[in-house]
């Protein structure tokens, strides 16, 4: 059975998608077979990233490892099982396709609450949380008292996971190792920044989560998605020479492999 990777946060803008092709472009260049779900059938993040890797590798006669993209399958009404949502069925069959040859499944879930979100959850064997660095952010995981920012209790998306946790418990599935990444911190111990670590240290052990650092602010990122490509491709494009922002942000995605400690990776970038 294939390891199921799902990133997910119920806000937009969090860096779900730049996470999920630098996860899986890693693993695809480390040898691994991937296939990989976009479940924000509008905005389609992730899909037009790889689409766009498509492409400049056919314009520009490259070979660079590519994650298999899939799209959900239509399924005629009358092959949904009575009484089974057509919408988890399509989901289903999808990830019942890619595990038959694939070594990881990964699913970029979007910004928003939705029904296939909530399922795809479920399926998490590793469950990544992209997570800006900032209590509007934090907001989704915990409330908290704003005189003394005292955790009160879950918030819409723990309990979202708490959800999925129970459904697969119920299943007598593994219990999901879920990370929580902090993007886009800022470059200096902040006052703010200290702040949100240290809350997301006490909420971490209260509904068990791990923390991670994720990426950084960087100008590259928003350069790369156009071209399809990740940091670890820099070089096969003629970049010889990384600045020191390139080499600190592929340290970021080292730590951050590193940390997911999935099954059978070891890190060789």
């Amino acid at each position: 059975m294939a390891h199921i990777i799902i990133v997910g946060n119920e806000k937009g803008g969090s860096g779900k998608s730049t996470t999920s092709m630098h996860v899986a472009t890693a693993l695809s260049r480390m040898g691994h077979r991937v296939g990989t779900l976009d479940l924000d059938l509008r905005q389609q993040s992730l899909g037009r990233y790889l689409e766009n890797r498509r492409a400049y590798c056919s314009a520009n006669g490259l070979t660079l490892a590519t994650p298999h993209f899939m799209q959900l399958p239509e399924i005629a009404e009358q092959d949904v099982p009575q009484g089974v949502n057509p919408q988890d069925h399509r989901l289903s069959i999808a990830v019942e396709m890619l595990e038959a040859d694939h070594d990881f499944v990964l699913i970029d879930c979007p910004g928003s609450h939705t029904r296939l979100s909530k399922l795809a959850h479920s399926m998490a064997d590793t469950l990544i949380t992209p997570l800006n660095d900032s209590f509007v952010d934090f907001d989704l995981l915990a409330r908290t008292r704003p005189e003394d920012g005292a955790i009160l209790g879950p918030s819409v998306y723990s309990e979202m996971v708490w959800s999925a946790r129970q459904s697969r418990a119920e299943a007598g599935l593994p219990p999901i190792d879920w990370i929580v990444t902090r993007n886009r911190l800022g470059s200096q111990q902040m006052h703010n920044k200290r702040k949100v670590g240290e809350a997301l240290g006490k909420l971490s052990k209260r509904i068990g989560f791990r923390v991670s650092h994720g990426f950084s602010e960087r100008v590259v990122f928003r350069e790369l998605f156009p071209r399809g490509l990740t940091l670890l491709d820099l070089r096969d494009i003629g970049a010889d020479r990384l600045n020191l922002s390139n080499i600190a942000a592929r340290q970021e995605l080292r730590d951050l492999i590193t940390v997911l400690n999935l099954p059978d990776v070891q890190v060789k970038f």
